[in-house]
């Protein structure tokens, strides 16, 4: 894995001032205040996940090695269908990875502290959070290394996927007209980003937009609906990375103490994030449910008086 050590040599230095200059020119040209107590929260929760790179073990690693010794062929990036295979092998995977990174509560328990800022800035484009490397999410990746691309290729190709990604945290860039169409962008980010109830789970692409269109999960950016950042619950995030990292799973091991079932076992686990036995939970799907009924009521409310 030398290739990404030195990838993030390079790269890392020109994030975290892309960051620290965003944040000055937002600090001093924007009404409200710079969250500067996220962005050093974010930056705490980079140097813990570059800390935990040095455990080397991960839930993947050895399936990875041993997916690629069972490998069904054999690829070369010196062939442009190999790269073209890897481009978008990447992307629909990364899709499927990502969906389930906000439906399946597992997951969801470490992806959550990227969505836990309340301002959307590239500060929060690094905070990844430090369990995901051990909760299984780059087995999502392993049918790539089946077909033939070396564990490190694959790594390689999430990381620059990834960074694709960090210039479309960002609120203060517009829409972009045609490329909208195809590519992952900074409006449809801001979407994917947002709690309201009819932006949620939506926009999973990473580069590309097409298979969120293709698998009906696009939603626009609306001019008539500002987008509101941060976790559904809580409504403002904690800026101490050890509670965004540690606190979901918490809350997880002590659904699961009190699960009744093996079939509520499985829910918490597996179930969308917000699940509970009652049907009073605040899953996406109930969400929505619930600011429907409301519209109607509110839009039927002047009709009975």
């Amino acid at each position: 894995m030398q290739s990404l050590a030195i990838f993030y040599l390079v790269i890392l230095p020109l994030v975290l001032l892309a960051a620290l200059a965003e944040g000055i020119w937002q600090s001093r040209t924007r009404a409200g205040a710079y969250d500067w107590k996220s962005w050093a929260c974010s930056l705490a929760d980079l140097a813990g996940r570059r800390l935990l790179a040095f455990i080397p073990y991960t839930f993947a690693a050895p399936w990875l090695g041993w997916m690629y010794e069972h490998r069904l062929f054999t690829q070369s990036l010196d062939s442009a269908w190999s790269v073209l295979l890897l481009f978008f092998g990447l992307e629909f995977f990364y899709y499927w990875f990502h969906r389930a990174s906000h439906t399946v509560r597992w997951f969801w328990s470490s992806h959550s502290v990227h969505h836990s800022p309340n301002q959307f800035n590239f500060a929060m484009a690094y905070r990844l959070g430090w369990i995901g490397r051990f909760a299984g999410t780059s087995l999502f990746f392993t049918p790539l290394v089946l077909l033939g691309f070396t564990p490190e290729t694959v790594l390689t190709a999430l990381f620059l996927n990834l960074l694709y990604q960090f210039w479309i945290h960002a609120d203060w860039i517009p829409k972009l007209g045609w490329l909208e169409y195809v590519l992952n962008t900074p409006s449809a980010h801001r979407v994917h980003h947002a709690r309201n109830p009819e932006y949620l789970d939506a926009n999973f692409g990473g580069v590309l937009i097409l298979f969120d269109r293709l698998f009906g999960t696009y939603v626009p950016e609306r001019d008539d609906l500002p987008c509101d950042f941060g976790l559904v619950s809580p409504a403002v995030s904690s800026r101490n990375p050890f509670v965004l990292n540690v606190g979901p799973w918490l809350g997880l091991a002590k659904d699961l103490a009190s699960a009744r079932s093996a079939r509520d076992v499985w829910m918490y686990l597996f179930g969308a994030p917000g699940w509970r036995p009652d049907g009073t939970g605040l899953t996406a799907a109930e969400l929505r449910r619930a600011h429907a009924l409301r519209s109607v009521r509110t839009e039927t409310q002047p009709a009975m008086t």
